[in-house]
């Protein structure tokens, strides 16, 4: 199969990617996330504040920026995964070192 013959689907929502993203980079704004993850700045927005609303991530207001803070303790979605964190996933692509413990 050929480079343009490859399928254009991945293994990961643009959802994952965010999280992806802003585990990796707790400072990034959003157009720089639109940018990485191939979407616009709007559902980068969207998908961020999804993520905000379901408690995967903390929007930290910084002066004009925000600042994001992932919770890795936090069961993933899907039934077939939900026995697994979202720090689990993420210390398996590399991008958190340690799942991160929210504090009470």
């Amino acid at each position: 199969m050929s480079s343009s013959e490859k399928p254009q689907w991945t293994f990961f929502t643009n959802h994952g990617h965010v999280l992806v993203c802003l585990a990796g980079d707790p400072d990034l704004r959003t157009r720089d996330v639109a940018e990485l993850v191939g979407i616009t700045e709007r559902s980068a927005q969207a998908i961020i504040s999804d993520l905000v609303d379901a408690g995967y991530v903390t929007r930290i207001k910084e002066g004009r920026r925000n600042r994001y803070e992932v919770h890795g303790d936090i069961p993933l979605r899907h039934p077939l995964e939900q026995d697994h964190t979202v720090g689990e996933l993420l210390v398996t692509l590399g991008r958190l070192t340690q799942p991160k413990r929210r504090s009470s």
